[in-house]
C-alpha cells in the first residue's frame, strides 16, 4: 500500500488519502469527486447529488455528471428535471416546446394543449322582471351551462356560460307579500271556529235532549196511578118490581 493511502477511513471510504480524500468506497456506495477551489476531493455517498446520475460496476460505483441543461437525470441522455429556462420533454431539456405542445411554467415541462369543454345548455328559466314573476307583461328568461374542462394557456377559451332573451307572459297581479298567508290563516281560524261552534251546538242539543228525557222520566214516577172508572151500565142494573 502506498504510504499516503490509509485503511482506517471515515465517511464510507474503503481506502483514502490525506490529500485526495476517498479513493474507493464501501459496497453499495457511490464514489464522486467534489471540487473545492482548484482541488478535487473524493467522497462516498449513498445516492448521487443533484446534477449527477449513478452507474454501478463490479469494481466500483460512480456518480457521473448530467448534461449541462439537466438538473437531475436518470442517465446522461435522459433528464428528469431541467435547469431554469429549459422545459422537459421526453427526457430532454428544450428551450422551446415542439408544435402541438405548450410550456408549463409551473412544472417546467412541455404538455399537451387543453381546450375548453362545456356542458349542454340548461332549460330556460321562468320569465322574470326585477326578480318577480308577476305584475308585468315583458320580462327576461335565462339559461346557463357549466365549464367541464378549463383550457390551458394556448387552448381554445371558453364561450359564454349564460344567455338571456326577452319573453312575454300573461299579465297577472302580484299577490301582496304576506296577504296570501294571512288569508290562509284567517280561513283556517274561521274553519276552526265554525267547527268549534258546530261542536258546541251539537253538545248543547244532546244535553238538552238528555235533560228532557230525564225530566219526563221523573214526572212519570211522581204522578199517582189513576183508578179505573166504574162501569155505569153494571151499577144501574134493572130493579125487580114484581113485588
Amino acid at each position: 500500500v502506498h504510504p499516503n493511502v490509509s485503511q482506517g477511513c471515515q465517511g464510507g471510504c474503503a481506502t483514502c488519502s490525506d490529500y485526495n480524500g476517498c479513493l474507493s468506497c464501501k459496497p453499495r456506495l457511490f464514489f464522486v469527486l467534489e471540487r473545492i477551489g482548484m482541488k478535487q476531493i473524493g467522497v462516498c455517498l449513498s445516492s448521487c447529488p443533484s446534477g449527477y446520475y449513478g452507474t454501478r460496476y463490479p469494481d466500483i460505483n460512480k456518480c457521473a455528471k448530467c448534461k449541462a441543461d439537466c438538473d437531475t437525470c436518470f442517465t446522461r441522455n435522459f433528464c428528469t428535471k431541467c435547469k431554469s429556462g429549459f422545459y422537459l420533454y421526453s427526457g430532454k431539456c428544450l428551450e422551446k416546446c415542439p408544435d402541438g405542445l405548450e410550456a408549463n411554467n409551473h412544472t417546467m415541462e412541455c404538455t399537451s394543449i387543453v381546450h375548453c369543454e362545456i356542458s349542454e345548455w340548461s332549460p330556460w328559466s321562468p320569465c322574470t322582471k326585477k326578480g318577480k314573476t308577476c305584475g308585468f307583461k315583458r320580462g327576461n328568461e335565462v339559461r346557463v351551462r357549466e365549464i367541464i374542462q378549463h383550457p390551458s394557456a394556448r387552448g381554445n377559451p371558453c364561450p359564454a356560460t349564460s344567455e338571456s332573451r326577452k319573453c312575454i307572459v300573461q299579465r297577472k297581479r302580484c299577490q301582496k307579500e304576506g296577504k296570501g298567508k294571512k288569508n290562509r290563516e284567517e280561513k283556517r281560524k274561521k274553519s276552526n271556529k265554525d267547527e268549534s261552534k258546530e261542536t258546541r251546538q251539537e253538545s248543547k242539543g244532546r244535553a238538552a235532549r238528555r235533560q228532557n228525557r230525564e225530566q219526563r222520566e221523573n214526572n212519570n214516577k211522581m204522578q199517582p196511578k189513576k183508578r179505573k172508572a166504574p162501569n155505569k151500565e153494571q151499577d144501574l142494573a134493572p130493579v125487580d118490581t114484581a113485588h
